[in-house]
């Protein structure tokens, strides 16, 4: 399909990424400002789909690194999460390629809400470790692939599902459970990426100048969350929650 931008639309699109990597960094939900600003663009939705992944992919990168070299996550120690996830994000992906997700985005709006509700008032939440609800062989081998199908199928707020994921039921400090989702959403990224590759359905030139804004958002916004801890997660999840619902409530 031959679908060209303008110049002033790529920047436009571009700069709409570096505020996504930024946000993404911190809470994740980076795709509730890049997908609608590519579907405004005109941008057919499959296609929207995989060139928001290929410029997230980026920003991921660029925070996992970020939390690795600060000491915040060691990837060897979530390794079957990373396949995991990995694994859940391929099939997503080949799914969403094959049939539209209108159903399942009729679930989400109450899944974030939840999330959104619990972040506001659950005590102290993510400020010390607590005890595991769950093994951490249930949160990797099965937690960590299904929230991966979620980022191949639909993708929005995975970030966010990832690290409050670890908290919740792995009662992680929410710095690490962030460093942690990093790592995570770059794997599930790649695996879209991939398939999307394969399936023809990624705009190389907008991709790619996203890339860099999201490169840059990103950068800033790990570096954030290094030094603000959970006094600055806890507010930006609840917001991305709030702006979230709002969007699919409203359309």
């Amino acid at each position: 399909m031959d679908i060209q931008l303008s110049l002033e639309i790529i920047l436009m699109l571009t700069a709409v990424a570096t505020i996504a990597g930024f946000i993404d960094a911190i809470a994740g939900g980076g795709g509730l400002l890049t997908i609608p600003a590519l579907l405004l663009a005109n941008v057919p939705p499959v296609f929207a789909l995989g060139t928001n992944k290929l410029q997230a992919c980026s920003g991921s990168f660029a925070a996992s690194l970020t939390m690795i070299k600060k000491g915040v996550v060691n990837p060897r120690t979530i390794k079957r999460a990373i396949i995991g996830a990995f694994i859940g994000s391929v099939i997503g992906t080949i799914l969403v390629q094959l049939s539209p997700p209108e159903m399942l985005e009729k679930v989400i709006p109450f899944l974030i809400a939840a999330i959104g509700i619990y972040t506001l008032f659950a005590p102290n939440l993510g400020e010390v470790e607590a005890e595991p609800r769950i093994s951490e062989s249930a949160w990797q081998k099965i937690v960590a692939p299904l929230i991966g199908l979620y980022d191949g199928y639909i993708g929005p707020g995975t970030g966010m599902f990832f690290s409050l994921g670890n908290v919740a039921l792995r009662g992680r400090e929410i710095v690490e459970a962030t460093g942690a989702a990093k790592v995570l959403n770059f794997a599930t990224n790649i695996a879209s990426v991939i398939f999307f590759v394969i399936g023809g359905k990624i705009l190389w030139t907008v991709g790619l100048a996203m890339m860099v804004g999201q490169t840059l958002g990103a950068y800033a916004g790990s570096h954030m969350v290094v030094k603000g801890g959970s006094k600055l997660i806890r507010p930006v999840i609840v917001l991305v929650c709030l702006a979230m619902v709002g969007k699919y409530v409203m359309g």
